[in-house]
């Protein structure tokens, strides 16, 4: 495509805002993305913000449309099942998948952010500019104006996208002037990063799968890394007995772990460091709508909808979104007022059942994972799985291994439900009229 003279902003370089770059770049629009930050790929991480990425289906089906799938799977692990790590007794594999064949990724959010801010940088027609926050936007003609560590700096975009996180300063903007209405709602619960090194030289836990310790009402997940290491993060209430609020002295908080996490403890020389110093983040889920105001502003990401990590499809959604938008440019021949209005049409209830069943993931995690009943559904699942190849498909596996819309995967599944559960009746009812006919015999007899 020819290039187009108006400019296109992208608030945020992060995951989302780095991979439409590269989708608009690729259409032909010139871009420019600005970012608050310092550029990542110079500096260190911020301590215990990492949240390793579960990178599924959705996620690679985005990065193989602009050629990278292949190159961001080099830094990934994959995960093929989870690692039940019970209080006492032996750990318990659960597969994601029937056959035992597809995993989920691990990979570092920084090692993926910066092989998209590499791609998108070298771009013709991208520009990237960093130290750059957002303080005001004008939602009528696209001016923009940031603060720097030069001072303030004015500019200007035919179109201004904003991919810049839970904490959007573009949604701020648009909520100040009345353009759009939002919703927060946060968990009572934080995460906390902790480390688990390698030992001898190897991985300390089985790097092909996902690890949880389920504990009820808390819980911790970990995820491998190349290095060789674990990145760990704890799932706790912030306040109460057994919360992030409750644990602070290095005794307190290396008896609370080896009475929850015992096989833990020797894994981790650096556990009360980590647990004293690396922040508590929040959780929570943000709703907004409309997502686009003027034809010009457009939300898309965490942004427009965040979700808690549970499902690990955070990121795997956002990149669905550019997805998205850009088959939308495509159906409005790249008119931008036709095409924010109908992808927000398109996405807004994918969002929405993806946030449900996040939540509902939680609890699944942190309370069912151990129980018998869950283990004995979960092999039932993957037995009707591969007796009905096709027709019958767990919710997991359409979440994790397809790009069927999110909505469709809660509709599909009810569906499903219902006939396995119509199934299962009438089974106990001939079961029933069989043990009545045996014991009208009996008693004639």
């Amino acid at each position: 495509m020819t290039a187009r003279r108006d400019e296109i902003a992208i608030i945020g370089a992060g995951l989302a805002g780095c991979l439409a770059a590269c989708f608009l770049a690729r259409r032909g629009y010139p871009v420019v993305l600005y970012e608050r930050r310092s550029d990542p790929r110079t500096g260190t991480a911020e301590r215990g913000r990492s949240i390793n990425l579960a990178l599924s289906e959705r996620g690679l089906d985005a990065l193989r449309r602009i050629g990278l799938a292949e190159q961001v799977m080099t830094d990934a692990l994959p995960m093929r099942g989870r690692m039940i790590h019970p209080v006492e007794g032996e750990q318990q594999f659960q597969s994601y998948s029937a056959a035992g064949d597809r995993a989920i990724n691990s990979i570092s959010r920084g090692a993926l952010n910066n092989a998209l801010l590499d791609e998108a940088a070298a771009l013709p027609g991208v520009r990237v500019v960093f130290d750059h926050r957002l303080v005001g936007l004008d939602p009528t003609d696209g001016t923009l104006g940031f603060e720097t560590p030069h001072g303030p700096v004015a500019a200007n975009a035919s179109v201004v996208l904003g991919a810049d996180g839970a904490g959007s300063a573009v949604r701020g903007q648009l909520r100040g002037y009345g353009l759009l209405d939002e919703s927060v709602d946060f968990l009572d619960y934080g995460y906390k990063e902790l480390t688990i090194p390698p030992l001898g030289g190897d991985f300390a836990l089985d790097p092909d799968a996902l690890h949880i310790w389920p504990r009820g009402t808390s819980m911790m997940i970990a995820l491998p890394n190349r290095d060789r290491s674990f990145t760990c993060t704890l799932f706790w209430p912030n306040d109460g007995a057994g919360s992030f609020a409750s644990l602070t002295g290095p005794a307190e908080i290396e008896q609370h772990f080896a009475t929850h996490y015992p096989d833990v403890v020797p894994l981790t020389p650096n556990l009360v460091d980590d647990y004293q110093h690396n922040p508590v983040g929040v959780l929570g889920t943000v709703r907004c709508t409309p997502w686009q105001a003027n034809g010009r502003i457009g939300l898309l990401g965490d942004a427009a909808h965040a979700i808690v990590p549970f499902y690990g499809q955070g990121a795997n959604c956002a990149f669905e979104d550019v997805v998205e938008l850009d088959r939308c440019l495509d159906e409005c021949a790249d008119d931008w007022s036709t095409a924010l209005p109908l992808f927000q049409r398109r996405r807004q209830e994918n969002a929405e059942a993806i946030a449900t069943m996040a939540l509902t993931n939680f609890v699944e995690m942190r309370d069912r994972v151990a129980s018998p009943v869950f283990q004995t559904r979960r092999r039932v699942e993957h037995a009707l799985e591969r007796a009905l190849p096709g027709r019958y498909v767990s919710q997991y596996e359409l979440v994790s291994f397809s790009t069927t819309p999110y909505a469709e995967v809660r509709r599909r599944v009810r569906r499903q439900h219902r006939v396995l559960g119509a199934i299962v009746g009438g089974a106990a009812l001939l079961l029933v009229g069989a043990v009545g006919a045996v014991l009208s015999r009996g008693r004639r007899g």
